[in-house]
């Protein structure tokens, strides 16, 4: 079970970075490692939802150990940051079909 959500992990890492690359393509100039910029921007991203989460669940007082039966082996906070980080890209293209 935990190889299947390494590997749909690693799928989506994937293909979230190449529609990145795409959207940086027609956004900006082109730059000498857009594999690099597509890379920093989805890790930049999934930093800052962590913090978010993080921030929330300490404000809320949700207790932290929450997850602790977890079968997961990285912190599920972590793995819905990264999660969300990765559908960014197409969440954003669905929204400006739907306004066009």
């Amino acid at each position: 079970m935990q190889a299947l959500g390494v590997m749909v992990l690693v799928i989506g890492v994937i293909i979230s970075v190449r529609e990145r690359k795409f959207r940086m393509m027609w956004r900006s100039q082109s730059t000498s490692n857009q594999l690099a910029t597509a890379l920093s921007q989805l890790v930049g991203t999934a930093g800052g939802i962590y913090l978010s989460l993080e921030l929330l669940f300490s404000f809320l007082k949700i207790n932290e150990d929450w997850w602790s039966n977890s079968i997961f082996f990285v912190e599920p906070l972590a793995a819905i940051s990264l999660f969300l980080a990765i559908l960014q890209p197409f969440v954003l293209s669905a929204w400006i079909r739907l306004r066009k």
